[in-house]
């Protein structure tokens, strides 16, 4: 295992760093401190480099981006409905910087933050682990956020991410990293890159992408993805069925760490992406996040995989647990698995 870092840029006065960590197969990862950013996770194949996730190339790139590219959102991915909640008969009211609600933790989300990062590494693993405090003040959500990211890559080229965090007062956690996937040849489209999610029920939204609190079962829709299929193919099912010309939907998964929630592949049978959670939830959205919204779905170059608890869950039971109460410190989960197919 090897690890590199290197100043990637400079903001507010502040380095922002790269850390590349690399395997014996030269899978690598390449992570910023700026918003806990996978920004690279390349393969080699028969020789050659072969990308599996969007990134971009400069610090300004990420500056003046707004799709939150293989960043880490939160402190809660998803949106909240009125930009507010109720926790232990209390109601906050959190940035309302989408519409009439919250979206991916506010404007002082977890994207903006610029980490502390310290490397490490054995025989058969090297990771660096992401920390900074979050103030109540920051963010405006209750109580202060001792907040730990961990990227680790290993020698069976699996990525995994750990969201750990501790807290002073009651508050919401339901972070997630916004990784968008193309492991096409060229990742120029969709065209050749299946998906397919265990999951029998996606939840309902309303005005604005809320949810209403209600599932919705998925079989014999443009929504079923039990069978790997291509998402060309599901654009023009969803366009069909009721007019739409994106994903921008959560599913209820069984959550797991030994079992799939979801896989990425490219149509020629070259490689395979297994995305492992340990929450009920993967939001899916279709997009081309480098040339920014299209709403041609042909032009579509990546698909975002955001694995969570659903989405709104403070507000609506069932959905999950996402409170996060001192003494009580947790660890969120979310591992990719990537195979190998072609000769």
């Amino acid at each position: 295992m090897k690890i590199k870092k290197e100043v990637f840029g400079e903001l507010n006065g502040e380095k922002v760093m790269r850390y590349v960590l690399t395997n014996s197969h030269q899978t690598r990862i390449a992570v910023l401190s700026l918003g806990g950013t996978l920004q690279e996770f390349v393969v080699v194949e028969n020789g050659q480099e072969h990308p599996l996730t969007i990134g971009l190339k400069t610090l300004d790139d990420y500056l003046h981006n707004v799709f939150n590219i293989s960043q880490s959102v939160g402190r809660v991915a998803g949106r909240i409905g009125g930009a507010q909640f109720v926790l232990d008969g209390q109601t906050y009211h959190v940035d309302m910087n989408e519409g009439n609600h919250s979206l991916h933790g506010g404007y002082h989300g977890f994207t903006k933050i610029n980490y502390a990062g310290q490397v490490a590494q054995s025989d058969d693993a090297a990771s660096v682990t992401l920390t900074h405090h979050v103030k109540a003040s920051d963010d405006h959500y209750p109580g202060n956020l001792a907040l730990k990211i961990k990227f680790t890559l290993n020698e069976k080229d699996q990525v995994s991410l750990e969201y750990g965090a501790q807290t002073d007062a009651p508050t919401l956690f339901n972070p997630t990293n916004h990784v968008y996937w193309n492991v096409t040849d060229g990742q120029q489209s969709l065209d050749h890159q299946w998906l397919q999610i265990n999951s029998e029920k996606r939840v309902e939204t309303a005005a604005e992408k809320l949810p209403t609190g209600k599932l919705l079962p998925v079989a014999k829709t443009a929504y079923d993805f039990n069978q790997p299929r291509t998402l060309t193919t599901a654009l023009a099912d969803l366009k069909t069925e009721n007019g739409k010309v994106e994903f921008d939907d959560a599913y209820e998964v069984t959550p797991s760490l030994t079992v799939p929630v979801a896989s990425v592949g490219d149509t020629g049978g070259q490689r395979r992406i297994d995305i492992y959670s340990d929450r009920n939830g993967l939001v899916i959205f279709t997009a081309d996040p480098v040339d920014g919204a299209n709403q041609d779905a042909q032009r579509y170059n990546s698909l975002a995989t955001e694995a969570q608890t659903l989405p709104d869950a403070i507000n609506h039971p069932g959905f999950g647990d996402i409170t996060l109460r001192p003494d009580h410190p947790v660890t969120r989960h979310i591992m990719f698995d990537y195979h190998h197919l072609g000769e």
